[in-house]
C-alpha cells in the first residue's frame, strides 16, 4: 500500500506535465504578420530643391496600409501615394509613416536642402558695417578685408566697399560666403 501512495503523486505529475511536453501544443493566437513594406520614389535621401514644396511619391504593401507623411494622413490608392510637402529654406527632414494593422509599421526619413538663390547686392561705396548687414540680411556671410597703404591711416575720410566676391548682381545659394574688400581709396 505504501507503494500505491508513492506512484499515485508521480502519476498526477506526469499526467499534468505530458500536454506541456509535447510539442503539439498551440498557441492561443496566430503570430503577428510581417512588417509593412514602404518604399519612397521621390524625391531622393539628400535631395536638393529651389522650390517652396516637394512632391513626395511612393509604394506601400500591403495596398490598404495608412500612410502619414509629416504626421498627416495621405491618401492611398493601389498602393501608391503622392503628398505635397512645404520646405523651409535650408535642410529640412521629411517623414513617412506607414500602418496597417497587426503588421509592423514602416518609417522612411528624407534630408531635402531647399536652396534659395540670392543675388549678391551692388555694395559699392558703402561702409563695411553696412555691407555686413545688407549682406547678413540676404542670408549671405560677409568676409570683411581691409586693403590700403599705410598712407590710408592718414587720410580723413572712411573706408568704403570696393569690390565684392561674387560680383553684385551674381546669384548665389543663401548661405554663401561674399568676400568684401574695404578700403579708402579705391
Amino acid at each position: 500500500m505504501i507503494s500505491g501512495r508513492v506512484i499515485a503523486p508521480i502519476t498526477l505529475v506526469i499526467a499534468l506535465a505530458a500536454p506541456g511536453c509535447s510539442g503539439d501544443a498551440k498557441p492561443t493566437q496566430p503570430p503577428p504578420p510581417g512588417r509593412v513594406r514602404l518604399n519612397v520614389t521621390a524625391p531622393t535621401d539628400n535631395a536638393i530643391v529651389r522650390d517652396d514644396n516637394v512632391r513626395l511619391t511612393g509604394r506601400v504593401t500591403p495596398s490598404t496600409a495608412q500612410v502619414r507623411v509629416m504626421g498627416d494622413d495621405v491618401p492611398v490608392e493601389g498602393g501608391t501615394f503622392t503628398a505635397t510637402v512645404p520646405l523651409d529654406v535650408g535642410a529640412n527632414v521629411v517623414d513617412v509613416l506607414a500602418s496597417a494593422g497587426r503588421r509592423r509599421p514602416a518609417m522612411a526619413a528624407l534630408r531635402v536642402t531647399r536652396q534659395v538663390p540670392v543675388r549678391v547686392p551692388e555694395l559699392g561705396g558703402v561702409s563695411a558695417d553696412e555691407a555686413r548687414d545688407r549682406l547678413a540680411a540676404l542670408g549671405l556671410r560677409p568676409k570683411i578685408q581691409q586693403n590700403g597703404s599705410i598712407l590710408d591711416n592718414l587720410l580723413p575720410i572712411d573706408a568704403v566697399v570696393c569690390s565684392t566676391d561674387p560680383d553684385a548682381g551674381t546669384e548665389v545659394t543663401g548661405g554663401a560666403q561674399v568676400d568684401v574688400v574695404v578700403s579708402k581709396l579705391c
